[in-house]
């Protein structure tokens, strides 16, 4: 490309960026000359955007029945027909909550911010059933502004128009398409028990393997045992691990925390992240710690429970959400009253509490 063409496009791409941000104020001024009490949804640009799907933010068993057994034309007017009656709450809705708690927070500290949660419900969902969603959001008293509803066609294309940073939804199908298009994602699972979770500070639990980080190290330990694995990370101790699918949002949420520290108010921070992992803390942790501190990454919890069943120290520590790339992580969690999120990544997803599942099994 010549040296004219660059500047060209340069001016262009400049140009383009400028026409944005008037828009964008022109967005902010209009919003508060109608003297809104309710908080002006933050830029895209610099939010960090959670989605969640109809059936995570709210227990949409009963209705998921009449679609699947009496059609679409049903479901959509039994949903008409109850639209003024509000959802049960599902497993998202305490975690989004959270997040608000710290949107409220951080728009005390800092008025003019736009460094916030912002939550975006995407569902495939028709729009003749918005309104009952609407009516729901509306009862619990929810902060969420932006709707994407698409009539039945998978909304994962939208996620990255939306700039999402974390995709929550009931459907695996779905999960895996954004896993792949690089958008940290995870199934969520309501507990089997209800717990009583912090109002005041959202807590987030994430494992290692397969979540933060690759399933590089698993892959060792599935096929040639833990002696192996622990020479293997003794000899990459230094080496940092190749980043996992939720990592990026990890990523994010230090971001945020490091908005109060800067404030002073780290003993007083409303976000708090741990990690519960299976690995064993003198053999293989050392690399775990100094891959987290390669990225400039902090964790405010390290659990090695060398092997030990997660779910007491996840009884303990009450978290608005648990990631797992392991089915039987998150079954132990949910049985303990943990709200749980699968993320189906790597080499965990062919194994059943550590024996290979046979090929025709996982298929289905």
């Amino acid at each position: 490309m010549s040296e004219i063409n660059q500047t060209q496009v340069a001016s262009v791409v400049k140009k383009e960026a400028t026409s944005e941000e008037i828009d964008w104020a022109a967005a902010k001024a209009h919003f508060e000359n109608l003297k809104s009490t309710k908080p002006r949804p933050p830029k895209p640009k610099y939010a960090v955007t959670i989605a969640v799907s109809s059936r995570t933010l709210f227990d949409m068993v009963a209705e998921r029945k009449i679609f699947e057994e009496e059609g679409l034309e049903k479901y959509v007017q039994h949903q008409q027909d109850h639209e003024n009656e509000p959802l049960t709450p599902g497993p998202a809705l305490p975690f989004v909550k959270a997040l608000m708690t710290v949107n409220e927070r951080l728009r005390n500290l800092y008025p003019e911010s736009e460094e916030l949660f912002d939550i975006v419900l995407m569902t495939n969902n028709h729009a003749q059933v918005g309104v009952r969603l609407m009516n729901s959001i509306n009862h619990y008293d929810l902060s969420i502004e932006r709707f994407c509803m698409t009539g039945g066609q998978s909304p994962i294309g939208y996620l990255k128009a939306y700039m999402t940073n974390l995709y929550l939804s009931r459907d695996c199908k779905k999960v895996q398409e954004a896993i792949e298009e690089g958008i940290a994602a995870a199934i969520m699972f309501k507990p089997d028990m209800e717990t009583q979770l912090s109002e005041t500070q959202l807590r987030v639990a994430f494992d290692g393997d397969a979540v933060l980080f690759s399933d590089e190290s698993e892959i060792i330990v599935k096929q040639h045992g833990l002696d192996t694995f622990f020479a293997h990370e003794k000899q990459h101790e230094n080496k940092p691990l190749a980043q996992g699918p939720l990592k990026c949002f990890l990523e994010a949420l230090g971001k945020l925390q490091k908005k109060f520290y800067a404030k002073n108010e780290r003993l007083n921070c409303p976000i708090r992240t741990f990690l519960v992992t299976a690995r064993s803390a003198a053999s293989s942790g050392a690399r775990v710690l100094k891959t987290l501190r390669s990225w400039g990454l902090e964790i405010d919890e390290a659990l090695f429970l060398a092997g030990a069943p997660k779910g007491p120290l996840l009884q303990k520590i009450r978290p608005h959400i648990f990631f797992d790339d392991q089915m039987f992580h998150i079954e132990g969690a949910k049985e303990m009253g943990t709200i749980s999120a699968h993320v189906p990544y790597g080499i965990g997803q062919k194994y059943n509490k550590g024996k290979l599942i046979e090929p025709e099994k996982q298929q289905k």
